[in-house]
């Protein structure tokens, strides 16, 4: 089976994508290799393995085996013009690391105002300690960026939407920018994938995935990912071989058959989430909705030029209400769970306040917000649920 063929579209290529022969021997998924020693032929053998590139070839299970390989391999091949992928234990561990390679003591990093907040803690923690400034930009800046870029800054993190408000970023006008100031762009791109963005061909460098949500799509196995340019590439895997990077073979495995699924998985959850957040629109007690796919939603005429589509998760704000009412709201939901994450098969709920995590954007809301994942449950199942939540919410007093 040929698994590196550019002609076919990124549905087929997650299905066969990191399969090489050499890897899978015959069996369809490429089995799990547990090792740490690899073993030599002769003292010659392990001096010549030593001297190379050890890039897809056995040397130490730290450098990775075919059960990794398979799965960076398939990753690489979603994104046109990547050179390779290195995998991580989480999706924090790839942000950290792809921000190591790229940023040295005295540098400056911007970073989109709407970040993941482990990574605002990342830059206002390890890289201070470090040397590196940060500043936080309005994610709906754009061609803007220009006006910030300091004689120290390096790198660009951008994340399209934020995982909390869903800000959309001009993503192609963000990177035009850094690439005439040799500046390298950085983009968690967890939400849509390259499924329904290729982050490379809008520019970005180093594309970023939080593995956990919809790569292994089943809550069950941590993991992360970084796709660089060609240019970018052996900073990367030389960073990460550094800091000791590796994968277990076993959330590799969990990891590449998730991605046999994602594009059917995706659909659906895309499907699902825009009809609830169509329907939640209608809701007297919601004010605003906050997806991506909405016209109401910040950055959504770029959602519109950039994106091949929606994934599930989005969130709404409550017309007025209180705290109190909003925790009522989610405890009464029976098929959303409470906790943290998205991307698996079920739906959860959370209450979020993205202003606590904002420095520069801080925006008025009409009341309480919920974060909401949609599952790969019936949407009218999940309806009825939110209504009944809803109910509640009208019960308690404020």
């Amino acid at each position: 089976m040929s698994t590196d063929r550019d002609d076919l579209s990124p549905a087929t290529r997650v299905v066969t994508g990191g399969r090489r022969p050499e890897w899978t021997q015959g069996v369809v998924n490429p089995p799990v290799w547990r090792a740490s020693t690899i073993l030599y032929d002769d003292v010659a053998h392990l001096r010549a393995t030593a001297g190379k590139d050890t890039h897809h070839r056995l040397f130490y299970g730290r450098r990775g085996l075919p059960t990794q390989w398979a799965l960076a391999d398939a990753l690489t091949g979603l994104e046109p013009g990547a050179e390779a992928t290195f995998l991580y234990p989480s999706g924090v561990a790839a942000v950290a690391a792809a921000l190591l390679a790229v940023l040295s003591p005295g540098d400056e990093l911007l970073c989109v105002d709407s970040a993941y907040d482990p990574t605002r803690n990342l830059a206002d923690g390890l890289l201070a300690r470090m040397g590196i400034t940060t500043r936080y930009y309005d994610p709906l800046i754009g061609a803007g960026i220009a006006n910030l870029i300091g004689e120290n800054t390096r790198a660009i993190l951008l994340e399209s939407p934020g995982s909390l408000s869903f800000e959309v970023q001009d993503v192609p006008a963000i990177t035009a920018v850094a690439r005439a100031r040799d500046i390298v762009t950085l983009l968690d791109n967890t939400w849509a994938t390259p499924l329904l963005f290729p982050a490379l061909s809008h520019g970005i460098d180093l594309s970023i995935l939080a593995c956990t949500k919809y790569v292994v799509g089943h809550s069950d196995a941590m993991l992360g990912s970084v796709t660089a340019t060609p240019a970018l590439w052996p900073r990367l895997r030389d960073t990460s071989f550094q800091l000791g990077q590796v994968v277990s073979p076993d959330d590799s495995f969990l990891g590449s058959r998730g991605l046999r699924t994602m594009a059917v998985r995706l659909a659906q959850h895309g499907r699902a989430a825009l009809q609830i957040a169509t329907w939640l629109q209608a809701r007297p007690e919601v004010a605003d909705v906050l997806h991506p796919a909405l016209p109401s939603c910040p950055g959504h005429a770029a959602f519109v030029r950039d994106f091949k589509g929606a994934s599930g998760l989005f969130s709404f704000v409550f017309a007025g209400g209180s705290d109190v009412q909003r925790a009522a709201f989610i405890d009464t939901l029976d098929l959303f769970g409470i906790g943290y994450s998205w991307g698996g098969f079920e739906s959860l709920a959370i209450p979020i306040d993205p202003d606590r995590h904002r420095s520069v954007t801080r925006r008025d809301r009409a009341g309480p917000m919920v974060r909401l994942q949609i599952g790969l449950e019936d949407p009218a199942d999940l309806i009825a649920d939110l209504t009944r939540g809803f109910d509640a919410w009208g019960t308690v007093r404020p």
